[in-house]
């Protein structure tokens, strides 16, 4: 039985249910995963999983239940299930199924190239990476990891309002962690690559950067513990981003455990800071033109200048609110009740180098990995403190690695004290994205 079968045939018995109005939403996701160690594989994916989930509404109240089966026999379990849950499930909130936007934007998040590529060719690769990384330096020992994985994603949402929505994306990623030692020093990195173009990545280019970012942590010394300028480089600007994104929901805030609650309209950050969320990116990790109750997706600015603009709402939150969905309804995957949730969220970049920021400071830290951030950092006060890997910095320029360091703040004084932001947006395997930031100063402990 193919989806649009199943479909009609699960709308059709639903009304013998009770159902006024009701919705499938359908995903398939398609993975391959191949990781080497000394020229060998180590492990190895190929997997395929999805599946359905059913949404309705009997007397004001919505009903969900979920199948990874499209068949015959789920249609009556999928209905009986979510009758039971109206009654179960029931928070007093009236919720609608969405009859549709009246436009929605085109996307191109799907390369039909990187969908081309042979399994032969991914191995092949990633075998390279790894040999030319360990032919680099003999301090170089081993790999960590050294993966490659391509991800393939359908999903599509019908309702009996007459919505009917696709959309298809993929993506690949290489990761890489070499091991460096010299003599009882050990240290590791990581290195990431995302692409939708496979023909563009060079496997002596990210051999040659993972490497680099391993063996310049070796040497490492203490230094002074007190308050430092922190230039936070980009991919660890992004971790401390994404551990904060939630507050930035109207669940959150709705549940009185953002700090950011009663904040709209208002400076929450220095003037240089501009936060996004855009779900058009062709590269981004959660692009898409509906969000998963079928709404049409926008681009949204959140944080203008330093300025609370809005924040991120499905139908349920904007109700609250009297207000307007921002297009942000979000499924972890169809087995998932929908929640609030970002597509492509991120800090806009300057016209500034990373090397002219670095440049800029006579005396600080650069960090360029942060650790412990789910256990380290209070996400409803702002308050963090987490372990850190970087360098210390004078006149301009990196002078040596620093022995582990804890750096301690609050988030949102951070976004204050921002000086300067960077030009280098990444997106480090997250929908969560930012460039380099230099922070005025930061608490940094050595031990």
């Amino acid at each position: 039985m193919n989806i649009q079968e199943f479909q009609a045939n699960l709308f059709s018995a639903a009304q013998n249910y009770g159902f006024k109005d009701v919705e499938i939403y359908y995903e398939k996701k398609e993975v391959f995963g191949c990781q080497v160690y000394k020229g060998e594989i180590d492990q190895y994916e190929i997997a395929e999983d999805g599946g359905v989930s059913f949404r309705g509404i009997i007397n004001e109240k919505m009903g969900y239940a979920y199948s990874e089966k499209i068949d015959e026999a789920s249609i009556p379990f999928l209905l009986e299930n979510a009758k039971e849950n109206t009654q179960i499930m029931h928070d007093g909130d009236i919720e609608e199924i969405f009859a549709g936007s009246s436009q929605y934007e085109q996307g191109n998040f799907f390369s039909k190239a990187l969908d081309e590529i042979t399994i032969s060719e991914k191995i092949q690769f990633i075998k390279d990476v790894e040999r030319e990384l360990l032919a680099l330096d003999p301090r170089i020992v081993a790999t960590d990891y050294c993966m490659i994985r391509t991800e393939s994603v359908s999903r599509s949402l019908s309702n009996n309002k007459g919505l009917s929505l696709t959309d298809k994306m993929n993506y690949l990623y290489v990761i890489v962690e070499p091991i460096v030692k010299a003599g009882e020093e050990t240290k590791t990195s990581f290195e990431f690559k995302v692409t939708k173009d496979f023909h563009r990545l060079d496997a002596k280019e990210i051999a040659k950067k993972a490497a680099e970012e391993a063996l310049s942590q070796l040497g490492s010394r203490n230094i002074e513990s007190k308050d430092y300028p922190v230039l936070l480089r980009n991919d660890a600007a992004a971790s401390l981003l994404a551990t904060y994104a939630p507050n930035f929901s109207a669940e959150n805030t709705q549940a009185g455990i953002s700090a950011l609650r009663d904040k709209l309209g208002k400076q929450i950050a220095g003037g240089k800071i501009t936060i996004v969320d855009d779900p058009f990116l062709e590269d981004g990790l959660a692009s898409r033109t509906f969000d998963s109750e079928g709404v049409a997706t926008k681009k949204l600015t959140l944080v203008e200048s330093g300025v609370l603009q809005t924040f991120l709402h499905n139908q349920k939150t904007a109700k609250k609110e009297q207000t307007k969905t921002t297009g942000h309804a979000h499924k972890d995957s169809y087995k998932s009740a929908v929640k609030v949730g970002p597509s492509n969220l991120y800090i806009e970049p300057s016209t500034i180098t990373f090397e002219s920021l670095l440049a800029s400071m006579d005396e600080g830290i650069l960090i360029t990995g942060l650790s412990g951030l789910h256990s380290g950092a209070n996400t409803v006060s702002g308050d963090f403190s987490v372990a850190a890997n970087g360098f210390y910095v004078a006149d301009g320029k990196v002078q040596y690695p620093v022995n582990l360091m804890t750096i301690a703040g609050n988030f949102y004084q951070l976004l204050q004290n921002v000086k300067e932001i960077g030009s280098d947006l990444t997106f480090p395997l997250s929908p969560i994205g930012s460039p380099s930031v230099l922070v005025k100063s930061l608490s940094v402990t050595v031990e």
